[in-house]
Formats: structure tokens, sequence, C-alpha cells
């Protein structure tokens, strides 16, 4: 099904998806107060929005410690080409995995893992040495939460974002 055109978000779109950015809960009826319009109404903006691809998820953020895996791995992988399309293969299989990202470089990907044990962090990166070279970084701590986009109101009037017909 082909996604639905968005012109140009306005001020009320940019508002609904900057009061989304913050909480991706709020009910229709409490941001429709605090935008000034209904509920069915921000219920469509907001239809429109995901059928857009503007709005592309609603997400959790996990306290991964709290649920058994206390370390967190920033992988850089390496590997000839003729390596890559098993190498992604294996890193999409692997368990703990919890974003992958291409890259340019030296590296081919970044991979972001989350295990229980350093154990368990030596097997995948033993895994991921069949096809390449993998060099990870054992995250101490976060000094800052995940850092959040200049507010969206602060988007030109003219930004425009367009999807396929």
């Amino acid at each position: 099904m082909p996604r639905a055109r968005v012109k140009q978000l306005d001020k009320i779109d940019r508002r609904i998806v900057s009061a989304l950015r913050e909480n991706a809960r709020i009910t229709f009826s409490a941001l429709g107060r605090m935008i000034g319009l209904s509920a069915p109404a921000v219920g469509e903006r907001v239809r429109r929005l995901e059928d857009a691809g503007v709005i592309a998820g609603y997400r959790a953020d996990l306290a991964m410690d709290k649920l058994g895996f206390p370390i967190t791995a920033w992988v850089r992988v390496s590997a000839p080409e003729q390596n890559c399309v098993r190498l992604g293969k294996l890193v999409r299989s692997l368990p703990y995995v919890l974003e992958i990202h291409r890259v340019t470089g030296d590296d081919r990907l970044i991979v972001k893992l989350a295990v229980p044990s350093i154990t368990d962090l030596d097997k995948a990166l033993r895994e991921i040495a069949v096809h390449g070279t993998a060099t990870a970084c054992v995250e101490l701590s976060s000094l800052v939460r995940p850092v959040e986009l200049p507010p969206l109101l602060k988007l030109p009037q003219q930004a425009s974002l367009r999807t396929h017909d």
C-alpha cells in the first residue's frame, strides 16, 4: 500500500510530533487539550503522520541492567567484501544485539550489544571473528540519556517530508 503524502508539516503537526517524542503514551484527548484540537482531530493527524512514515513507531526505553543484561558493548566490525552478506546474516541472528549500523570508513558495521556476562560478549565476538574482525568497547557508564534532537518546533517553516505516492 503506498504511503500517504505529507506535503508539509504545519505548526500543529510539529507540536504533535514534539509532544509524542516527550511522551509516546499520551492520550489523544490530553494531546488535543495541549494543542487546542479535539481528540478525533488529533487521532486523524497522528494516523496521517504514521501513514506517511513521519511517525515510524513507538518504543519503550528499557533499563537493560535491570533485565539481567548489565554489560553494554559497542562492537566495530570490519570484513572483506566477500564476507559481508554472511556477516550481516550472522550479526542479525546473534542474541543480545540491540542495534546494527552500517557505516563508512574502515569498518563495515557498528553493533550495540547488551549481554549478561563478559563470557557472553566473548562468545559473540568469536562468532563474528569467523567472518571479520571485531573490536569491542565496553560501556562503563552513560553520561547522558539518549540525546534528543532540537525541538521540532524550531524546524524551518519550509520543512517538507515527502513520501512515495
